[in-house]
């Protein structure tokens, strides 16, 4: 059930003494937390969201720009406003066995997700990289993916270290549109 934005905090009764502290509810992590959209294996047919994400319209896939070997996507848990990843549409685990023409793609829309990134939001920095195995941090290891995330100066306050929770200020569609507009032109 959706529930509007009040400037009023909503009162419950229940369980517990009532404390200064708003609460910031983030359900949608949940799906995060329990694997939903996790792939069941390796291979491309084993449920592989980089694999199905493309047969989506650019809104429902959260796509930002679509090239011949690789396409730019809104992360669906992103660390800041803005985070993106460049994925090849070949299903690939490692960097190595990119052939060159996706090397080449991915490393020209990454280069484009910056601009758009600083042009659309003013992003001061980057992080840029990609995690190469499961062990190495990789949610969907089996799917080779770039993360593009944008930084600003004083992003990072007391929400992450102490609440262990990201405040995002805008909704994912309305980022995707946002960035959508400011891609550089090919």
């Amino acid at each position: 059930m959706l529930h509007s934005m009040t400037s009023e905090p909503e009162q419950q009764i229940g369980v517990g003494t009532q404390d200064a502290f708003q609460r910031l509810w983030t359900p949608h992590r949940m799906a995060y937390i329990q694997g939903e959209n996790k792939p069941t294996g390796p291979g491309a047919d084993d449920g592989c969201p980089f694999c199905s994400i493309p047969a989506k319209s650019d809104e429902d896939g959260l796509i930002i720009r679509r090239g011949e070997h690789v396409y730019a996507v809104l992360n669906l848990y992103p660390y800041n406003g803005g985070h993106l990843m460049v994925v090849p549409y070949r299903h690939v685990a490692d960097y190595t066995d990119l052939t060159t023409a996706e090397t080449a793609e991915l490393a020209e829309l990454t280069k484009q997700a910056m601009t758009a990134l600083r042009t659309a939001s003013g992003a001061h920095g980057f992080n840029i990289g990609m995690n190469q195995g499961g062990v190495a941090g990789a949610g969907i290891a089996a799917h080779l993916h770039q993360h593009v995330v944008p930084r600003w100066g004083g992003d990072t306050n007391f929400m992450p270290v102490v609440g262990h929770t990201k405040v995002l200020p805008q909704l994912l569609a309305d980022t995707r549109d946002m960035l959508a507009q400011a891609w550089p032109a090919n």
